[in-house]
């Protein structure tokens, strides 16, 4: 039976981009197969089920086929399986949603509509209806 290191497969099966990344992803600990973290030299079979969690979700993935060949992208599905729960995806649409909404207050730059938001604020409502109409005339004239 085959085996694969698992940077190499997640980067074979163009999981992440680079191998650098699928090995700091390990050592990070934001990769588990069957539910053990795994470092970067960990050997993968076919069968196993690795999950990766990229915030705010936690893929998971079985293995159909351990290669450490990259392959195009229309090969994929012959090498793993996506076995995420429907439930992950609903967290990745609800953070699409709320988006900057849960942005820490006064932290960052304000957003277009922060900045329409204050200038609505600090202009006064009084100033936009009001005709002013100097009569100075009738005063002079009494």
């Amino acid at each position: 039976m085959a085996e694969a290191r698992i940077d190499k497969w997640m980067w074979a099966a163009r999981i992440f981009k680079t191998r650098t990344i699928a090995a700091e992803a390990c050592k990070k600990g934001r990769i588990c197969i069957n539910g053990a973290q795994a470092k970067p030299a960990r050997m993968i079979k076919p069968g196993d089920v690795i999950q990766v969690k990229k915030p705010p979700i936690t893929y998971s993935f079985k293995v159909l086929q351990a290669i450490e060949k990259r392959v195009g992208a229309k090969l994929v599905p012959e090498i793993m399986e996506n076995v995420t729960t429907p439930d992950q995806y609903e967290l990745l649409e609800m953070s699409k949603i709320s988006g900057f909404v849960n942005r820490a207050k006064g932290t960052g730059r304000p957003t277009k509509k922060d900045r329409r938001d204050l200038d609505e604020f600090f202009t006064p409502e009084y100033l936009d209806d009001f005709d002013f109409d100097f009569d100075d005339n009738d005063e002079e004239e009494e």
